[in-house]
């Protein structure tokens, strides 16, 4: 297998954390964001839509967006188990994993990429251009805040954010979380319950990637 990385993205992080989580070995391939190198038409015939990560298998299957890249390998190399092992548990890793991508990771893009002299014209990922809209980076902060209250009242109620065990899910969040201080927007440090898990989420080996 072949990973297409960058080491200072959050995207990428969340696979690189899934991938040692598992164990695995994999031969890494550095894509250079800050000089277009996802745009390079090299980049593109693997991935149209010029983001990163993207884990191409064995076989040649060129697999973009980490839930994508999470299932594949999670019905690859079964063990340890990242998605839940119950519906319920599957269910649940599922729900939290998108709460955490739609209300952390995108609220802490829109503040960044519209807010970010470096990111003029470049609101949204991917190959195409679109204008920065500043309204959006303040919406954004606003939407941070209400999920980091949703995740103070659930980790008060449960040790990992989806089941007893540490999933994707946490994975998911622990990033977005770490990521957040690029805006200047950290996990309030009164949220002890999410404090304490972000410290045993950043103990785990996988964190250190």
């Amino acid at each position: 297998m072949i990973f297409y990385d960058c080491s200072t993205a959050p995207s990428p992080r969340r696979a690189r954390m899934f991938i040692a989580e598992k164990g695995l070995s994999v031969e890494t391939r550095e894509v250079d964001l800050r000089n277009d190198a996802h745009r390079s038409p090299e980049f593109l015939s693997i991935n149209p839509w010029g983001t990163v990560p993207v884990l191409v298998t064995e076989s040649g299957q060129q697999i973009s967006e980490n839930i994508a890249i999470a299932t594949y390998l999670e019905a690859a190399f079964p063990e340890p188990p990242l998605m839940g092992q119950t519906p319920e548990e599957k269910g649940s890793v599922a729900m939290w994993n998108a709460i955490c991508e739609f209300h952390a990771g995108w609220a802490i893009a829109e503040v960044l990429r519209n807010s970010s002299p470096a990111l003029k014209e470049r609101a949204l990922p991917g190959p195409v251009n679109y204008t920065q809209i500043p309204a959006l980076a303040e919406r954004g902060a606003k939407r941070l805040g209400v999920f980091y209250e949703t995740l103070e009242t659930r980790l008060q109620e449960n040790p990992w954010l989806a089941s007893g065990d540490f999933t994707m899910a946490d994975i998911t969040a622990f990033v977005f979380c770490d990521f957040a201080r690029i805006v200047k927007m950290p996990p309030p440090q009164k949220n002890k319950a999410t404090q304490d898990w972000f410290a045993k989420t950043r103990a785990r080996p996988s964190a250190a990637l």
